[in-house]
């Protein structure tokens, strides 16, 4: 009797140690983005940029959830605004779990040189408005 309940207790542990394997294998870890906004924004739920990940500049859309709709940087979003980002990379572009709006110092070196043009063509289209 007490060989079957060490041997019923044996194949318990050994199930949840698999179940808890598999599990951690199959969550996805978020990554951490760093993006800049190539387009002026239609769609709030999907924002074309310029993001690099791990030091790679790709051109993706960001795709916001109902969470990060209702996230103020991301409510006024504009055309050359930097942002950090956490969340997963998706064939169909960024997943976003998190946002922040950044100053465009904060961009890793990839990406400044792609801020900089961006905010001197905003600069160019909006000094001839000014007095």
């Amino acid at each position: 009797m007490r060989r079957i309940a060490i041997l019923i207790g044996s194949l318990l542990v050994l199930f949840v140690s698999i179940v808890q394997t598999l599990s951690v294998l199959a969550a996805e870890e978020d990554v951490i983005a760093f993006a800049v906004v190539s387009e002026i924004p239609k769609d709030r739920t999907r924002v074309p940029a310029k993001v690099a990940i791990e030091g790679t500049v790709t051109d993706m859309k960001l795709l916001a959830s109902d969470r990060i709709l209702s996230n103020l940087a991301w409510k006024q979003l504009e055309f050359c605004h930097a942002l950090k980002l956490e969340g997963l990379t998706t064939p169909e572009g960024f997943r976003v779990h998190t946002v922040r709006a950044i100053d465009s110092a904060m961009l890793p070196m990839v990406l400044q040189g792609f801020a900089g043009d961006c905010l001197l063509k905003k600069a160019l289209e909006v000094a001839p408005f000014a007095d």
